[in-house]
């Protein structure tokens, strides 16, 4: 969508919320928080965390998830680089940079400033703290932002909603030492608020707006449960160049760079577990939905660390490949330029024999994860090819059970515990020759192509 098209789709949100509430605010006051939005979700490094995202995570049933929805992500500093120019008129007086850390100002240096009181004490922070990606920093800065924004035409109960809803996208927070979950706990400091602001909210209200975050922060996250596996590594390949910049150009970023952000992803999601992504509260959502949930993205993990591990293990011989003649080769020095319309496609991926599965399938996973290798995602990623054909071969060729001991010997090799050529040495024969020989044959190809680039310059003198 162009940024016209976004801004106007917020535009449009933003006025259906304010009229279900019965807000009254002029349009043109509308139109600028539409700006600023669409202005920072639409920034060079946005990938993931788009206006899309954000229409998608707000829903279409109930207005104060939308208007949380609109702000939840508008800072996200690992990714823009930079906290927006226009967004930091409303954190400026609140949050000062040291030596590239954020830190809530001293009390001193603080305005005496009610809404940053209670947005401070939703998200459990003091003055003086410092604030990372890992402790909510996006988060609570997205709801610094929506609560100076709405402070002047919502109500103080109905700002702090919003704010409470976004402090629940903190994603990824286990339980407490007495078994209490992000949601209990966000439950009792909006508890504590209501009381010692006088925010006049009834139990009912209060019990309602933490479904209105278990609701929002369940979508937030709901491609994790996914259906389809296809789907939910195609939003985890849109994830990687937010957080791994070099990525947006294809045709330079390295084969350890490439590699290096492969292996960030599996940690993750080596880490993850499906209780730590969804939440509940209250019922909502019910015992089967959220099962259902919990299943889904047990079963995406398990295809994701396969899939992942699989490709890692094939990247090393590339890699280690390439250390032979030189460091940080780019990638499409090895694999060939991505396919372009119209242009010469001169790419590994043409030099490597076919091949029938020489090795029984044992589970559903391998099957599917091979299917999501041989096959591709559901969409095309802009630097790197849809499907893995080198991974393909290699799992034909070998069995999943030998790509799960290269990987682990490729983690030596990674962390530089084993070199380069002692991981070859350690690949199976057969497939290091087919690859080695198919990189041979590309640069065969590139060798003839610019000669024949060359009989035609002489030609024409």
């Amino acid at each position: 969508m162009s940024f016209e098209s976004d801004r106007q789709q917020c535009l449009n949100k933003l006025i259906w919320a304010t009229r279900q509430l019965e807000i009254d605010v002029e349009v043109d006051r509308l139109s600028q928080i539409a700006e600023l939005i669409v202005q920072t979700m639409t920034g060079c490094w946005r990938s993931f965390h788009t206006p899309e995202h954000i229409f998608m995570v707000g829903g279409e049933d109930d207005p104060i998830e939308v208007l949380a929805a609109l702000f939840h992500d508008v800072v996200y500093v690992q990714v823009d680089r930079v906290v927006n120019f226009n967004l930091s008129y409303y954190i400026a007086p609140y949050v000062r940079e040291v030596r590239g850390q954020l830190f809530i100002r001293n009390p001193k240096e603080l305005p005496e400033d009610i809404t940053f009181k209670k947005v401070m004490a939703i998200f459990n922070r003091v003055p003086g703290e410092g604030l990372s990606p890992t402790n909510g920093q996006n988060e609570f800065l997205s709801a610094l932002v929506a609560a100076k924004v709405f402070e002047s035409f919502l109500s103080p109960a109905l700002v702090m909603q919003i704010v409470t809803i976004i402090e629940s996208t903190i994603p990824f927070r286990s339980k407490d030492e007495t078994g209490q979950s992000a949601i209990d706990r966000l439950h009792q400091r909006l508890i504590r608020v209501n009381q010692d602001f006088d925010l006049q909210m009834s139990d009912a209200e209060i019990s309602d707006t933490m479904r209105r975050c278990v609701r929002l922060s369940n979508r937030d996250v709901g491609g994790f449960a996914h259906p389809n596996s296809a789907e939910f590594l195609a939003n985890t390949w849109s994830l990687l160049p937010e957080t791994n910049h070099h990525l947006h150009d294809s045709g330079s970023y390295t084969i350890s760079q490439y590699r290096q952000a492969l292996q960030k992803m599996e940690g993750f999601m080596g880490f993850l577990k499906p209780e730590l992504i969804f939440h509940q509260f209250q019922g909502e959502p019910d015992d089967a939905a959220f099962q259902k949930l919990l299943a889904g993205a047990g079963k995406n993990l398990e295809v994701s660390r396969l899939y992942l591990g699989s490709k890692l293990a094939a990247i090393a011989i590339l890699e280690a490949l390439s250390l032979r003649f030189g460091q940080d080769v780019p990638l499409s020095t090895m694999m060939g330029e991505l396919p372009l319309p119209d242009a010469p496609n001169l790419n590994l991926v043409k030099f490597l024999p076919e091949i029938e599965n020489r090795h029984p399938l044992k589970t559903p996973l391998e099957a599917e994860v091979l299917d999501l290798l041989e096959k591709g995602l559901d969409r095309n990623a802009d630097y790197d090819l849809n499907n893995s054909p080198l991974t393909t071969y290699m799992v034909k060729y070998l069995g999943f059970d030998e790509i799960k001991r290269l990987r682990e010997r490729a983690r030596d090799f990674f962390n530089g515990t084993l070199s380069g050529e002692k991981f070859l040495a350690e690949c199976d024969d057969r497939v290091l020759k087919v690859v080695t020989d198919s990189v041979l044959k590309l640069f065969d190809s590139r060798k003839a192509a610019l000669a024949k680039t060359e009989n035609l310059a002489l030609g024409a003198l």
